[in-house]
């Protein structure tokens, strides 16, 4: 296999597992749009694209081969693939990752749909369109992106340069793209969802192709190959949900919970049948875990679970939002862990699923955050609210995500602090999370002027430890809306007021070395001692305040002109992590 096609080529969708499948990363034709004539001159119907580009790296991304950051508006890619004549007669699904921002296919110069949204992952039935196997299929993408502020963009820029805290865009495929092999009878989703004090999982199923027959759907719960359960249920509808007792005398306790320091996952296999005859099997996993608020606390299996998080961005110097590997996803997460940190707030960006199944398997806790409009609208309120859909109940099944973060910094809702129609859409969005998430806190507007919340966010850039320890050494003025802090920021918006909620410093530090280019937080540190130092000194300050339940560290890495991560922007040290490890766990 050449370089070109060996990019991204593990299973892009671990939670969800199907043996017959086709990555199609590695070389595409692509062409620039900018005169939009595309469409009507017909470039679907394929072999007018003149250059060449890498997917799934953006071709803002030197890993595309292009590395051009100048915003193109609409951009087209083509890829002739044959399918693998053992495939003949299954309906062939084209899956997305994710694409950024409109996303439209033709398959064999036929229209396939639509998709809209740079986050969520999607997918199309081409079946239809295909020629017989053995022949060439032609698939033509077209992404059309804006620097709109109403659509969710997360970190990346909608200015023609960098400037603050926002970096190069990202625009068109930047996740995997695959075909998948299926019967038209096939189990189309199952949300699962744990219950720790009942000791039981439940499994709601969507099946596809149930209409008039008699079909049968087992389900067979193991963990480290030992069978655990195995269940037998009639298909007679779409939709059925079924409970089941995990309780195994397999091994001594029972039970095997996931948490941080022993993320245990119990394996899943779904099969559906028609008589003997097998129409889908489909692989997945599950963990036994349990998020609550109790008293002022975040309780992780009944106990309380102080939170040690990093901001982490996700952004890599050559791919940018893409990780380049799984080798590189796999290096953030032990380097994290091995700074004493128990998890990340994913920061603006909704991450490849391949970071959120090794979360999964090595235990750090996620906060999930969408990606920020920046602007008020109908327009805006109507795009966020369906890709944030879409976002929950696609990452719903994992353990690792302990808390949803619809909203950041007031970012897309500016004034929120008195405007009762942002204030509306805000907790129209809690509860709507709510409703496709009973089990997970959602909070809302990280940071500051929080509307309805699970949890009540700070964000303090202090620089000094005692003037922290100040400020937050009596709770009364922080919660009662008379302590501001950050930029004179409240707690709450006006009309809202504390419920006992915990309170979590979700953002703080920021600390950056000295250099010509770039910036951090506060003042530059010329050393690593004078790092360890503040750190030291701030992080104690928070961990010394009884009422606080956790923090979360600014930042992971660098990214492009924000330096101030304790890792480069392509992962170098640039302290001590058993140093940072230390500070953390004492």
């Amino acid at each position: 296999m050449s370089t070109k096609e060996a990019v991204r080529q593990e299973y892009p969708r671990p939670q969800y597992v199907r043996d017959h499948w086709m990555n199609l990363n590695g070389e595409w034709d692509f062409r620039f749009d900018d005169g939009n004539v595309g469409e009507r001159e017909q470039w679907y119907n394929g072999s007018v694209l003149d250059r060449k580009i890498i997917v799934p790296f953006s071709y803002e991304s030197k890993a595309s081969g292009i590395g051009e950051e100048a915003h193109h508006a609409n951009v087209w890619y083509e890829k002739k693939v044959k399918l693998p004549a053992e495939y003949e007669g299954k309906r062939v699904l084209l899956h997305f990752q994710a694409s950024d921002y409109v996303t439209k296919v033709w398959v064999n110069g036929h229209y396939a749909g639509q998709h809209v949204g740079g986050y969520s992952a999607f997918s199309f039935d081409i079946t239809d369109y295909l020629h017989e196997t053995g022949q060439e299929q032609s698939i033509v993408v077209k992404a059309e992106d804006s620097m709109s502020r109403y659509q969710p963009r997360g970190k990346q820029r909608w200015k023609s340069e960098n400037y603050g805290r926002w970096y190069t865009q990202t625009t068109g495929i930047w996740q995997t793209v695959w075909l998948e092999f299926v019967n038209e009878a096939r189990i189309r989703h199952v949300k699962i969802t744990p219950d720790l004090d009942t000791r039981s999982v439940m499994f709601e199923y969507e099946v596809d192709g149930a209409a008039g027959r008699r079909l049968r759907l087992e389900t067979a719960v193991t963990f480290q190959g030992e069978p655990v359960r195995q269940v037998s249920t009639r298909v007679d509808r779409d939709q059925l949900r079924l409970s089941v007792d995990v309780t195994s005398e397999i091994h001594e306790w029972r039970l095997m919970v996931w948490r941080p320091e022993h993320p245990h996952l119990y394996d899943v296999e779904f099969t559906l049948y028609d008589g003997d005859t097998l129409l889908d099997r489909v692989q997945s996993y599950f963990g036994m875990r349990k998020i609550s608020i109790e008293n002022g606390s975040i309780y992780l299996n009944n106990q309380p679970v102080y939170l040690r998080s990093l901001l982490d961005q996700g952004y890599w110097p050559d791919s940018l939002l893409t990780p380049p590997s799984e080798e590189a996803i796999l290096e953030d997460i032990d380097k994290t862990l091995e700074m004493g940190f128990n998890g990340v707030r994913k920061h603006q960006k909704i991450e490849d699923a391949r970071f959120l199944y090794w979360c999964d398997r090595k235990g750090p806790l996620v906060w999930s955050e969408m990606a920020a409009t920046y602007e008020f609208s109908d327009l805006a309120v109507q795009q966020f609210t369906q890709e944030w859909t879409e976002i929950v109940r696609q990452h719903y099944n994992h353990p690792c995500i302990i808390a949803w973060v619809p909203f950041n910094e007031s970012w897309g809702v500016a004034q929120i602090y008195t405007d009762r129609k942002q204030q509306a859409f805000t907790e129209t969005v809690y509860h709507l999370t709510k409703a496709l998430d009973r089990t997970r806190p959602v909070v809302v507007n990280d940071g500051w002027e929080h509307t309805v919340s699970d949890i009540l966010t700070l964000h303090d850039y202090e620089e000094f430890g005692d003037r922290f320890a100040e400020r937050y050494g009596d709770k009364e003025p922080i919660v009662a809306n008379e302590l501001s802090f950050n930029r004179s920021k409240l707690a709450f918006a006006k009309g809202y007021a504390y419920k006992g909620q915990p309170i979590v410093i979700s953002e703080y530090g920021g600390i950056a070395f000295k250099a010509d280019k770039g910036w951090g937080y506060g003042g530059m540190v010329p050393s690593e001692e004078a790092f360890l130092k503040r750190y030291k000194e701030i992080t104690q300050a928070i961990k010394d305040i009884p009422y606080i339940c956790g923090y979360c560290y600014t930042q992971t890495t660098d990214v492009q002109q924000e330096i101030n991560g304790p890792l480069t922007e392509d992962r170098k040290p640039k302290v001590d992590l058993k140093a940072i490890r230390e500070i953390n766990l004492s």
